[in-house]
C-alpha cells in the first residue's frame, strides 16, 4: 500500500494479499533453497580416511642366538570431515573402521608371514598387542580365524580431522632362525613389502552404526615394510684334550681325541685357529708342563689323524674351515704324544685358545 491505497495484488509479494503472508511466504522461499543446498551437498561429500604405517625394524639378527627378537611399528588412522559433509554425519560425526594386513610378499598366509632374500626366507608374524598369541596376529576381515585392528571415532559438532594411533608389534621367534642363511659372508637384508597387503576399510555414519565387520564401506590401501639384517655370527665352545693317565713310558705314542662345538650363522664361512698354548706358544712345537717339578713333555694338536700341526696357518701349521649350517656342529681335535724321553710322574697341563674367524 502506498499513500493509503491499495496495490494490485500482481504488485504485491507473491500476488498475496498484505500482511505476514507475504513474508512468510519469502522465509519459505529462503528455507527451501537452505535445502536445496544441502540435499545438493549429500551427493558430493568428501568425507575419508586414511591409514599409514611405520616399518617394522627388526635391525641385526643373529639366528644362532637362541633368543626371539621384537620389533614395534606405528599405525595411525586419520579420519576427516568437511563442510561438503552429510548434515546428519556433521552433527553426529562418527566413523567404524578396520584395518587389514596381508600375509606380505613373501608370505604364504597371515599366519606364515616371512621376510625373504631370494629364495630365502625368514618366518616372522605380526601381533595387535603383547601377548604375541596366535589369536593376536593382526589379520584381515577376509581371512577366517584372524582380526584386523579396528576403531570407532567421532565427537559432537566436531569438524576438521581425528587420529587414532596403534602399536603393532612384530616377533622373530627363535626357533625360525636356526637355519636362516647369509649370503656371501656378508651381513644379509631380509624384507617383507606390505605394498598391497594392507588396506583400510571404513563407513562414516550418524546415528545408526554399520556392520562392526567394515565391509559396507570404502576403502584404501597403505603400505609398510618389515626388514631385518641376518648378521654372520659364531659361538664355539672345547671340551678338554685329555690323554688320561699312562703307567708306562714314553716308548710309543699316546693320543687322544677332542671336540670342538660349533655354530655359526647357516651359509657362513669360517676357519678355526689355535695359538701356540700357555707353555710354549709354539703351536708347531706344544708343550704340557707338570705344575711341581716344571718338567715339560711336547704334543701335537691336529685337525686330522696326524695331519699337520693345527695352529694359525703360520710356520708351517694350518687352520680347520667350515661352513655355518645354523646348527650345533662337532669339530674333531686329535692329539699325540710322541714317543719321547719319560719324565717325573705327575699331571701335565697345557691351556690353548680356539679362536673362529667368520
Amino acid at each position: 500500500m502506498a499513500g493509503g491505497q491499495w496495490r494490485p495484488a500482481g504488485d504485491r509479494a507473491a500476488g498475496l494479499p498484505r500482511g505476514g503472508v507475504a513474508v512468510t511466504a519469502r522465509l519459505w522461499r529462503t528455507t527451501g533453497l537452505a535445502a536445496s543446498l544441502l540435499l545438493a551437498s549429500a551427493a558430493a561429500r568428501a568425507d575419508s580416511c586414511t591409514a599409514a604405517m611405520s616399518d617394522v625394524v627388526f635391525g641385526q639378527v643373529s639366528p644362532v642366538s637362541g633368543s626371539d627378537y621384537f620389533a614395534n611399528g606405528t599405525l595411525t588412522v586419520t579420519c576427516t570431515w568437511t563442510l561438503l559433509g552429510n548434515l546428519g554425519v556433521l552433527l553426529l560425526p562418527n566413523v567404524n573402521y578396520c584395518v587389514n594386513a596381508g600375509p606380505g610378499s613373501a608370505g604364504t598366509s597371515v599366519t606364515a608371514r616371512a621376510m625373504a632374500n631370494g629364495a630365502a626366507r625368514m618366518q616372522f608374524n605380526l601381533y595387535r598387542d603383547s601377548s604375541y598369541a596366535a589369536n593376536a596376529v593382526w589379520g584381515s576381515t577376509a581371512v577366517a580365524g584372524t582380526l584386523p585392528v579396528t576403531g570407532q571415532m567421532g565427537g559432537l559438532l566436531a569438524l576438521g580431522s581425528l587420529s587414532q594411533t596403534f602399536t603393532i608389534r612384530g616377533r622373530i621367534p627363535a626357533s625360525a632362525l636356526a637355519g636362516v642363511p647369509s649370503t656371501g659372508g656378508a651381513d644379509t637384508a631380509y624384507v617383507a613389502d606390505f605394498a598391497g597387503h594392507g588396506t583400510l576399510q571404513y563407513s562414516f555414519y550418524g546415528l545408526l552404526a554399520p556392520a562392526a565387520d567394515c565391509r559396507a564401506g570404502a576403502s584404501t590401501s597403505f603400505s609398510f615394510k618389515a626388514r631385518a639384517t641376518v648378521t654372520n655370527n659364531c659361538f664355539i665352545n672345547a671340551d678338554t684334550l685329555a690323554f688320561g693317565a699312562s703307567n708306562r713310558v714314553l716308548a710309543s705314542a699316546v693320543r687322544a681325541v677332542g671336540t670342538l662345538s660349533v655354530q655359526c650363522t647357516a651359509n657362513n664361512p669360517y676357519a678355526i685357529s689355535l695359538n701356540g698354548g700357555s707353555v710354549s706358544g709354539n703351536p708347531a712345537a706344544r708343550q704340557m708342563r707338570n705344575g711341581a717339578t716344571g718338567e715339560s713333555i711336547g704334543y701335537e694338536i691336529s685337525g686330522t689323524l696326524d695331519g699337520p700341526p693345527w695352529g694359525d696357518g703360520s710356520g708351517g701349521t694350518s687352520m680347520v674351515t667350515g661352513t655355518g649350517t645354523g646348527a650345533t656342529q662337532a669339530v674333531k681335535m686329535y692329539g699325540r704324544v710322541p714317543a719321547q724321553r719319560t719324565p717325573s710322574p705327575g699331571t701335565y697341563r697345557d691351556t690353548v685358545t680356539a679362536t673362529i674367524w667368520f
